[in-house]
């Protein structure tokens, strides 16, 4: 053993590595119990945050199967994490003080997620990292690099964002514009050079007993970070620039992922196990949930002794080669973009179809209030539907329509959730049926409106079919046709014969909705009565 000692922190004693991966979860935990053991079956360590939104039943389901495990910890502290808060350092954070405490022979701390798996084995990771005597970690200066391509800058740092921007999109906008309407602006902590990049770091345990003295002593550059946006991008970023000399960092992540030219992560399936194997790289994200055979070949490859990686590094030159040609083929290619792709058998789509839209919106606003659902609403009929940048993709409803597929799965990755609830207009079977033939599970509630002739009649001049010179005869004549078409449709959708379809009605007593509504949302009975009875739901 060698001893070390730097800037007056005190000793690092180093040996053959021994790394404490810091996994932040929130769902899956079968999945999470199989990365745990495998990851510490070699003499590893990991510590395990499980995100306080999910059930306590799921994070009991870990601690139990995971009790005999020495080499496992978790968090003292569960928090409730969302994406862009600062609740995700916290959470990284109280993992890696666990980590620290429970295990003092870690030399090095990996931050993995559930979708990382290694794509070398343990006795080359070790090998590698006590040869390679660095800070593997992006961290690009924030103004002068082009890290950030799209959206908020300058304004993540200056500007204080109290609000979730995916879930409290209105007061998230709203106070970014109070602030810059009336100047209120801070300045960014004067010693602090900000630096970006990739949360997925490997730092080595003097670097990580540096981080965590500096929390506690900073409490100005902690009240900082606490505001800003998306801080999981810069907070370990600019502490590891500030606190350990260059020549000992190297500005690159160890796990190999990569983004299509749309920004959302590339998938790995069963026959990228070669690709992942010649990368420069210990880990890789994401693998599919569903590749169970590359799965089960990369967990057996760590707890193998092999250190014969042949590394040609081709993985992001050849997947551009072919993603740029369009070529659908079977090797190598990002299924995510393929027009049969699916959304992940383990996602539930939600689907709401009728055709007065302002009902629809009416239900949806209460889902909102009472679950944590996230909702979208007429994205395929409406091109004014807010939704996020997907980097083009959403820009017109001819690209969703086309690309309806990996529009939908690009959502749920970028609210990170299984469940996503849409609105479709009841003429819109054809999109119904595609996502029914989905190996995600799918849902429909119908909303069956009473059709007024004065409705009608509005509904005739919003889409073109009247105007407002249109004769009381014409009209006359037309409502019967466009009564009947609206009933046509929605005979269509019930003769389609879709599974897990329901139905609420403004004939019927709330009572009866919210059998419905519990069925459609699988929520209790005392939410599916709420939301039943929203306030003027059926109101013209």
């Amino acid at each position: 053993m060698r001893c070390k000692q730097h800037f007056g922190y005190g000793f690092t004693i180093t040996g053959m590595a021994k790394i404490a991966f810091i996994l932040l979860c929130h769902k899956d935990p079968d999945a999470i119990i199989q990365q745990a053991m495998q990851l510490t079956a070699v003499g590893d360590f990991i510590a395990i945050h499980f995100d306080a939104r999910a059930p306590i039943s799921a994070f009991e389901k870990i601690r139990t199967a995971l009790a005999d495990n020495p080499n496992v910890t978790f968090a003292k502290k569960r928090i409730k994490c969302g994406w862009g808060e600062w609740s995700l350092v916290q959470a990284t954070l109280h993992a890696v003080e666990a980590a620290v405490d429970a295990f003092p022979r870690a030399t090095h701390f990996y931050m993995v997620s559930g979708d990382c798996m290694a794509i070398k084995s343990a006795t080359y990771a070790h090998k590698f990292l006590d040869d390679h005597d660095y800070d593997y970690v992006e961290s690009f200066d924030y103004f002068e690099s082009d890290w950030i391509k799209t959206g908020f800058k300058e304004e993540r740092l200056i500007y204080r964002h109290l609000f979730n921007e995916r879930t409290q999109k209105r007061r998230f906008y709203w106070s970014f514009w109070f602030q810059r309407r009336f100047g209120i602006t801070r300045e960014v902590p004067a010693d602090l050079q900000i630096m970006i990049g990739s949360q997925w770091w490997c730092l080595r345990r003097r670097t990580i007993e540096w981080i965590i003295d500096f929390t506690k002593k900073r409490k100005d550059v902690m009240r900082f970070f606490r505001t800003t946006w998306i801080p999981d991008e810069t907070f370990f970023q600019t502490l590891v620039r500030h606190l350990v000399p260059g020549n000992e960092i190297q500005t690159r992540t160890m796990t190999f992922l990569m983004f299509t030219d749309y920004g959302m992560p590339v998938t790995f399936y069963n026959d990228h196990y070669d690709l992942l194997l010649s990368q420069d790289s210990l880990f890789a994200r994401k693998i599919s949930p569903e590749a169970r055979e590359l799965k089960e070949r990369l967990g057996v490859l760590y707890a193998s002794e092999r250190d014969d990686f042949k590394i040609s590094n081709e993985g992001r030159g050849l997947f551009k080669f072919l993603t740029g040609r369009g070529r659908i083929g079977r090797r190598f290619t990002n299924r995510f973009w393929e027009t049969e792709t699916s959304l992940g058998r383990e996602r539930e789509l939600l689907i709401v179809a009728c055709k007065k839209w302002h009902v629809a919106k009416r239900l949806l606003g209460s889902v909102r209030e009472f679950t944590d659902i996230p909702v979208i609403e007429y994205l395929f009929n409406e091109e004014n539907t807010e939704l996020p940048d997907l980097g083009g993709i959403q820009t017109n409803l001819g690209k969703r329509t086309r690309h309806r597929r990996a529009l939908m799965r690009m959502l749920f990755d970028y609210y990170e959730t299984d469940r996503l609830i849409i609105c479709l207009d009841t003429a819109n079977l054809d999109l119904m049926q595609d996502f029914f033939s989905d190996r995600s599970s799918t849902r429909l509630l119908e909303i069956d409106c009473n059709m007024t002739d004065a409705y009608l009649e509005g509904h005739a001049k919003r889409v073109g079919l009247a105007g407002e010179q249109t004769s009381a005869e014409t009209l006359a004549q037309l409502l019967p046709t466009i009564r009947y078409d609206i009933l046509f449709e929605s005979d269509s959708i019930r003769d389609a014969g879709l599974e897990h379809y329901s139905r609420i009605r403004e004939l019927a007593s709330p009572q009866d909705n919210a059998s419905a509504i519990r069925n459609f949302l699988s929520v209790d009975d005392d939410t599916a009565r709420k939301i039943a009875e929203t306030p003027y739901l059926f109101v013209d």
